[in-house]
């Protein structure tokens, strides 16, 4: 689980240069308001998955790894659908947002459960 953490961080800064470009291409290519938000989405979870790949290589936990993957993806799914929409006029395929931001929820649910169950058992053992 050693690069876990490291894989994460870089999927995340991929994730942020490509907010950073979809936010540019909003703005330029009059991608308007559904570009926007999907680079928002997708910079604002990057800099969770940051944390989140911080945090698991000082106390590594599977499922804080991998809540921070489902939602890398879901991040990048739905701001995928967002763009493909607002600059190609169709949708990615169907449910395509909905799923990714399905998967964002879930992830931020799990990752809230792994913390606090990582919170209690340090409590439990006197750390």
């Amino acid at each position: 689980m050693t690069r876990s953490p490291l894989v994460l961080a870089a999927l995340a800064a991929l994730m942020g240069g490509a907010g950073v470009a979809l936010a540019a291409a909003s703005v330029h290519m009059s991608g308007g308001v559904l570009a926007e938000r999907g680079a928002l989405f997708l910079i604002l979870h990057a800099a969770a998955a940051l944390g989140i790949a911080a945090h698991a290589r000082v106390a590594p936990s599977r499922a804080v790894l991998a809540a921070g993957f489902v939602m890398s993806a879901g991040a990048s799914l739905f701001a995928a659908d967002l763009a493909w929409h607002a600059f190609a006029g169709q949708r990615l395929f169907p449910f395509a947002a909905p799923i990714g931001g399905s998967a964002m929820i879930v992830s931020w649910l799990v990752l809230a459960g792994a913390l606090t169950a990582e919170a209690a058992t340090k409590k439990a053992i006197g750390r």
